[in-house]
């Protein structure tokens, strides 16, 4: 099992909440779209990043096929779209 970690601070603009809980559902819903992806949770963060992506994927390779997946590379412009700030980690269980 591995485990994907990603953080990101969202840009300060008056759609900050709404973009916040549009990542948080576009993100949730790829779990049983991209196989591999076992489940994906989001969730607001305080004191240092705006949302925390935690996702487990079945293995490495189901992590780098989860990257390439349109599914996921669709909901990757939306979210490069409203975030000023990101950083990852990827641990195996």
């Amino acid at each position: 099992m591995v485990t994907h970690i990603v953080f990101w601070n969202l840009n300060d603009v008056p759609e900050k909440e709404q973009n916040a809980a549009e990542m948080k559902r576009r993100l949730e819903a790829l779990a049983g779209v991209v196989p591999g992806l076992v489940d994906a949770a989001v969730r607001r963060g305080f004191g240092g990043w705006d949302l925390c992506l935690v996702s487990h994927h079945t293995s490495r390779a189901a992590l780098e096929e989860y990257q390439q997946h349109p599914a996921h590379l669709e909901v990757k412009t939306f979210v490069h779209s409203v975030v000023r700030e990101r950083a990852s980690c990827d641990f195996e269980d």
